[in-house]
């Protein structure tokens, strides 16, 4: 028997409005989806059955594959949605207003409602949007929130008993349930006053007995990588501040726990420098990390933390597997070049190398077989539009947008679709023309240098041709206007007052001139043999830079605490990127200069 599955989709958001298409290989809009002008936000359901959207005064919710509106819940100024794992439920984030009346009850910003009968379940106040929503088992039968020193769980079917459950954790400030039969809570305490930080693990069914621990030093927030069975976790540790000095991006490391028999370890890494990325192998038996400095290594771990492969090093920060785990891409984004390296896991060998430059997002579509890279408008304004890919690396899709804010595969189960037994043949190209290559990027200039070039930028690394002694083409001795022939007198020689100023003038060039340098690369700035002055700059502005970010570190850790922020202040926080890649431009040139 045969199971008719639906088409791969994908939807976006644009200044346009809103858009879905079948995914390869029709590629075409779907007939009959209603569009909006004012979408601000979509969301598919895990299961690929819903989705939903938000406008200024409500939020829509349609069936996916009829695309027939299910429900409208009218609710204003909504800034986050999310469905439950099974899609029964649709949690939704406004922004916490205080109330003027202190005896008034507290704005619940946070609310649940329930998809099949439009009816709200249960509501909270969630000051921070960092982790605003609640955390489900994969059953839907329980979900929980974080409190004060606790971790409190909810019966999804009897919410107006109130909390069914407590874990109480002194110190906790993250948590995170695990996929699976059997649902795990992993509960985090950062290091405080010399006191390590530390993960436990614990049944849901039982609070008393931990099922594992792991307690380690230098870690101030984490990230949980379950496996897709739930029985093992990966934790990813970072800090706000390096001390040694070698990050401005703070410091990782990789912590493996298991649920059954209390295994615990740190992942060894062989190269120093940051993690950038780690992925889960469907399979749940393997893991990739990609880690250390530039060019970075990326390497397969089994499900005990031993290294099995080697993929090599190249400028990556991004590793995905697709639905069955037979391929991964591992890619460099962000301010790397955006390459992709498609991998066979079963032969490990690479298949292609696929260049997507200035991509923003990228994603494997449900049937395992295509690439969806995008560039959204949030991080570059120009170029914006999605490119879909054959893991073959043939580019068999692509669709220019204005203004895209953000952009999705609608979900679809793996079993929905036949592995990949045998690599097909590269398919032909779906696009009428190749896409237009990269713009060729010139010498970086530091802001302050940008508008008319001051001498100090100048490229001193070409000479026009000599016409003869004390001559050059089109300039008679660099002076001349470009285009106009040289001056020659009639006995072909200058006069002595001619010659006079002549050499006062080359005289007066070379005390002025910088010794001459070849162009460096794009991303660093052409300053060799800068002037002391110049170099001074440099470091006042990176000092700058430095400052501004820990106001901005400081910024976040008080909204993590709940406090109430100024708009401007919120603002300054969301450029903590823009100034991470500033910091980075201005060590890179102070490096190209000796500086460290």
């Amino acid at each position: 028997m045969t199971t008719a599955r639906p088409p791969a989709q994908f939807a976006f958001r644009s200044n346009a409005g809103f858009s879905v298409a079948d995914g390869p290989p029709r590629n075409a809009a779907v007939e009959g989806f209603s569009s909006s002008d004012d979408v601000r936000v979509f969301s598919y359901s895990p299961k690929g059955r819903y989705i939903a959207w938000v406008l200024a005064a409500h939020v829509k919710i349609f069936d996916a594959s009829s695309n027939e509106l299910v429900r409208e819940i009218p609710l204003q100024n909504v800034i986050e949605i999310e469905f439950s794992p099974q899609g029964s439920y649709l949690s939704t984030w406004e922004r916490f207003v205080k109330e003027a009346d202190p005896q008034a009850p507290a704005h619940q910003n946070l609310a649940i409602w329930n998809v099949a009968t439009g009816e709200r379940v249960t509501g909270f106040s969630q000051k921070n949007q960092k982790g605003w929503n609640v955390t489900w088992t994969e059953d839907e039968a329980l979900f929980a929130r974080l409190a004060t020193n606790e971790v409190q769980i909810f019966n999804a079917k009897d919410v107006g008993k109130g909390v069914e459950s407590r874990l109480k954790v002194e110190g906790v400030t993250d948590f995170s349930i695990s996929p699976g039969l059997k649902p795990v809570v992993a509960a985090f305490v950062p290091e405080k006053k010399g006191r390590p930080a530390a993960v436990t693990l614990y049944g849901v069914d039982n609070f008393s007995t931990p099922l594992s621990h792991k307690s380690f030093y230098r870690a101030d927030s984490v990230q949980f990588h379950w496996d897709k069975l739930g029985t093992n976790v990966i934790v990813f540790t970072h800090t706000d501040v390096d001390n040694t000095g070698q990050s401005y991006y703070g410091e990782t490391q990789l912590y493996f726990l298991s649920t059954i028999g209390s295994f615990g370890c740190r992942v060894e890494l062989d190269k120093p420098g940051p993690v950038h990325d780690v992925a889960w192998s469907p399979n749940a038996k393997e893991f990739v990390v990609v880690y250390g400095s530039m060019p970075a290594k990326a390497t397969l771990f089994d499900h005990r933390a031993n290294p099995i492969y080697e993929f090599g090093q190249a400028a990556r920060n991004t590793v995905k597997f697709n639905a069955h785990g037979r391929l991964l891409f591992i890619g460099g984004f962000g301010n790397l070049a955006g390459d992709l390296d498609i991998w066979d896991r079963k032969t490990f060998k690479k298949l292609t190398t696929i260049h997507a430059a200035n991509t923003s997002t990228c994603d494997w579509s449900p049937d395992g077989r295509h690439i969806m890279t995008a560039t959204l408008y949030k991080r570059l304004k120009v170029d914006n539009g999605i490119k879909i890919w054959h893991y073959q690396g043939v580019l068999v899709h692509a669709i220019d947008v204005k203004e895209m804010y953000q952009v999705g595969w609608r979900h679809s189960p793996p079993q929905n679709w036949p592995e990949i037994r045998n690599l097909s043949p590269a398919p032909q190209s779906g696009t009428a023309t190749p896409p237009a290559p990269a713009k060729p990027m010139g010498v970086y200039r530091p802001p302050g240098a940008r508008g008319p070039t001051p001498s100090l930028f100048t490229d001193r690394t070409s000479t026009p041709p000599s016409d003869g002694p004390g001559r050059q083409a089109n300039g008679g001795g660099g002076g001349g206007v470009p285009g106009m022939p040289a001056r020659q007198d009639s006995n072909n020689n200058a006069s002595k007052t001619a010659n006079k100023n002549k050499k006062k003038r080359d005289a007066k060039k070379k005390e002025d001139a910088l010794p001459a340098a070849p162009e460096a690369p794009a991303f660093i700035p052409a300053v060799a043999g800068a002037s002391e002055e110049a170099i001074a700059a440099l470091q006042k502005k990176q000092k700058v830079a430095a400052k501004k970010l820990k106001q901005i570190v400081d910024i976040k850790q008080k909204l993590a605490a709940g406090e109430k922020m100024e708009l401007t202040q919120i603002k300054k926080a969301e450029g903590e990127a823009a100034v991470k890649q500033e910091l980075d431009d201005l060590r890179k040139q102070l490096e190209s200069l000796g500086v460290k």
